[in-house]
């Protein structure tokens, strides 16, 4: 479909296809009236990520099916040791559910956000396991977003070594780290708490420069030895201008590149899925766009992973979910399913429409279980991301094109000022 007519002293901007604007902006409202106490917050992730599970719990759906809401009045009545016991108690899809609710994760981008040189950063994702690090007691332990302990070992972080042991042994530290395997690096993307004080409530902007300060305190990136078992590092991040966004795209690192990602400025560190950070991907920056099937080829058709709830009913894994389906009692008992499953899905393209910047589904096709040690299901953005991957694809381009026109309207501005 040929492009609308525009301006040709203006570079063309493909419209906008989703409500990840509205939603952008709503965010950025509710983190500055939302004022939780930070510092309990990180001692309780620390604790449960410190934790060793002993013995199972006994796990019911009632644990799974809390709202966020819910959850953070119980966290007001309990102690960072309660929260942090049960947590290094659960199994099996609670587990994953509750480590994987610890990390901000980003949106997928749909469109360019309007602002992108002023209000954001970018840099290349490294391709590897996402985790948690934390350092503390003389130990450093890193989980992967199911909750599994991907690596136990001694660090150059404070307190992440015997040898490292600086103010309280108890001190602790947390990291948001890509663990890339051909060169055994965790590479550093984000900070949420530093010798214990916690960075939950501090903007993006403030996070990376102590990300590169704290770092250079520190001899964790210095080679392996003995008393500091794997290297870390930072990522290199740009602001995102045209040189910027060039540098994260083009430009070489020491680590394979996995698309793009891309914070807003202004962004706490909120758990979970939000808008205020954005991954972006295309074919030059990643071995992984389109989403494959189990064989690791692209199906013919689009794929998607939802969650079945009590009801029957088929979401996503956005807080709130939005619904793409059901099932009816009777296929979930054939094919003995439950609340809380994974369910993979295909979706033909004649079942697809866009209304209102949400994708409607009318009709899901059963493909069968993804594997099980996936944490949760796909994210509405992503649903959305991949549709438009195979038909509207948001290219670099594109990206290119905003921070252009971001440019041309900073120096309208500019002129009238003077005059």
């Amino acid at each position: 479909m040929a492009p609308p007519q525009h301006d040709p002293r203006r570079p063309y901007k493909r419209p906008a296809i989703s409500d990840q604007q509205r939603r952008r902006e709503l965010a950025l409202q509710a983190q500055s009236a939302r004022r939780a106490d930070a510092q309990a917050r990180a001692r309780t992730l620390a604790s449960s990520l410190l934790a060793t599970p002993t013995h199972p719990p006994a796990a019911t759906h009632d644990y799974e099916e809390e709202d966020e809401d819910h959850e953070h009045e119980e966290e007001s009545h309990h102690t960072v040791a309660d929260v942090a016991a049960a947590a290094s108690k659960l199994r099996g899809s609670d587990a994953r559910r509750w480590f994987a609710r610890q990390i901000m994760l980003p949106e997928w981008m749909v469109d360019a956000p309007p602002h992108l040189a002023r209000d954001w950063h970018v840099f290349a994702r490294p391709s590897g396991k996402r985790c948690l690090v934390v350092s503390s007691n003389g130990i450093t332990i890193s989980r992967a977003r199911n909750g599994s302990i991907l690596h136990r070992f001694p660090s150059a972080l404070p307190n992440g070594s015997k040898r490292e042991i600086s103010g309280p042994a108890s001190s602790y530290s947390i990291l948001d780290c890509i663990f890339h395997e051909p060169d055994e690096t965790y590479y550093i993307i984000d900070m949420i708490c530093w010798r214990g004080y916690s960075l939950y409530d501090c903007t993006a902007e403030f996070r990376f420069f102590w990300v590169n300060s704290k770092l250079m305190e520190t001899s964790a990136g210095d080679p392996p030895s003995t008393y500091h078992r794997y290297r870390f590092s930072a990522v290199p991040i740009y602001e995102c201008t045209l040189e910027g966004l060039q540098a994260a795209y083009s430009g070489s690192t020491p680590y394979v590149k996995d698309g793009l990602l891309f914070y807003n400025k202004h962004a706490h560190y909120q758990a979970g899925i939000t808008p205020l950070t954005l991954v972006w991907k295309d074919e030059a920056c990643s071995q992984y766009v389109i989403d494959t099937d189990s064989k690791g080829q692209i199906p013919s058709e689009q794929h998607v992973v939802l969650e079945l709830q009590e009801d029957g009913k088929l979401v996503t894994s956005d807080d709130p979910p939005v619904v793409f389906g059901s099932l009816d009692n009777e296929f979930i008992q054939k094919s003995n399913l439950r609340p809380g499953n994974l369910l993979r899905f295909a979706v033909r393209d004649e079942n697809v429409k866009l209304v209102d910047g949400k994708m409607q589904i009318s009709e899901l096709h059963f493909v069968g279980k993804p594997n099980r040690a996936r944490a949760f299901a796909d994210s509405h953005s992503k649903a959305l991301f991949q549709y438009a991957a195979r038909h509207v694809p948001l290219r670099i381009e594109d990206l290119v094109a905003s921070v252009q026109s971001n440019n041309m309207e900073l120096e309208s501005t500019d002129v009238e000022m003077q005059d």
